[in-house]
């Protein structure tokens, strides 16, 4: 059973998978963004590097590793 955590990049390292120094960065700023836009502090400076081109590069970014980590599941 996979612990109770938020924490994505503990969440990749206790699969077993091989993931890139690249992947896991970007597990771990996806972390940052989760707390990032979930504390008032944090929304402001949040909101503002989320620009249109930001946001879609993120996006298909997050999409290529998605697919990736379809491609290694075992059914």
């Amino acid at each position: 059973m996979p612990p109770k955590i938020h924490n994505l990049v503990r969440l990749a390292e206790n699969t077993g998978l091989s993931f890139t120094d690249e992947q896991l960065a970007l597990l771990a700023d996806i972390n940052d963004f989760n707390i990032e836009s979930r504390y008032p502090d944090f929304k402001f400076s949040f909101y503002q590097i989320c620009t249109r081109e930001f946001t879609e590069k993120q996006f298909s970014t997050i999409k290529e590793l998605h697919q990736w980590l379809l491609s290694q599941m075992k059914y």
